[in-house]
């Protein structure tokens, strides 16, 4: 719908910002739900980012995403952080208050939950412990969904163990430090397996994970979309494991940002994946 002097304002910023996927997710929502609103791609350098995320209130902006490499940045710039936020270490969501200050959130963690309880809803938390490969910011989200949802395990696999023992550290909870050797065995008796890192992506190697050692019932979940079936959940979906790809959790961790910015609760539905898997071709 046409916009008016009127239009409600949000954003996302990243550097560089082009390759997002949010400003095409967000305005499907809005023409959908007919809303007067724009949201925009804030491609701002990393030394000019505090001055940025600052002037949103005096532009007239109702809040933004923060995408790479600013979520770290963002943490210390809001004025106030939630409790999600600061366990996971970054924010990737932020809102303007009516007096003007900066709140910043982090929706990663359920953008992931809810993936997962969309496309595998006979999957429980409390079934049994999951592996989750890579000690990155994203993984810092996927293990505090998975502990606050009540994962009874989480082994943690990743290249250096050094990293993966400062995450656990910092999380705390019922984490186990897999030697990377050991990711294979790790995998049995598992309930699901993660990948947060961006092995598998296009133009990167694939995951180096055999999955000789993983129940044949256990999920198997790669938080990369690009391309939306990875090697992993290839071998995963030919020996049977049911899967779920890692666009959902894009799709759901918007959610919550929309919802407060524009004043509709928005659905994630087949229509608007195939629109937004689109954008990656098209």
């Amino acid at each position: 719908m046409p916009i008016t002097g009127k239009a409600k304002l949000a954003g996302v910023f990243g550097w560089p910002v082009g390759h997002s996927l949010s400003p095409r997710l967000h305005g499907f929502w809005l023409e959908r739900y007919g809303i007067d609103g724009v949201y925009v791609p804030l491609a701002v350098e990393p030394s000019n980012f505090e001055t940025a995320l600052r002037a949103l209130p005096k532009l007239g902006f109702l809040g933004a995403n923060v995408t790479v490499p600013h979520k770290e940045a963002a943490l210390a710039v809001c004025d106030e952080v939630d409790i999600l936020a600061e366990r996971i270490g970054a924010v990737n969501t932020v809102f303007v208050t009516p007096e003007g200050r900066l709140q910043g959130s982090n929706t990663d963690a359920f953008g992931f939950l809810e993936n997962l309880n969309q496309e595998a809803p006979a999957w429980r938390a409390d079934g049994g412990p999951a592996v989750v490969i890579g000690a990155g910011g994203a993984a810092r989200a996927v293990i505090v969904a998975l502990a606050d949802a009540g994962v009874p395990e989480v082994r943690l696999a990743n290249r250096t163990f050094e990293r993966a023992e400062t995450l656990a550290r910092d999380l705390g909870g019922p984490i186990t430090v897999i030697p990377w050797p050991e990711r294979t065995e790790s995998l049995g008796g598992t309930n699901l397996l993660v990948n947060t890192t961006t092995q598998g992506m296009s133009g990167t190697p694939s995951l180096d994970l055999s999955l000789e050692a993983l129940p044949g019932d256990a999920l198997v979940t790669d938080i990369i979309y690009t391309p939306l079936k990875t090697k992993l959940l290839e071998e995963a979906q030919t020996r049977g494991n049911p899967t779920v790809d890692g666009l959902g959790m894009l799709l759901h961790q918007a959610r919550p940002g929309f919802a407060r910015w524009f004043g509709h609760e928005p659905e994630v539905d087949t229509e608007l994946r195939s629109f937004v898997l689109s954008g990656l071709t098209g």
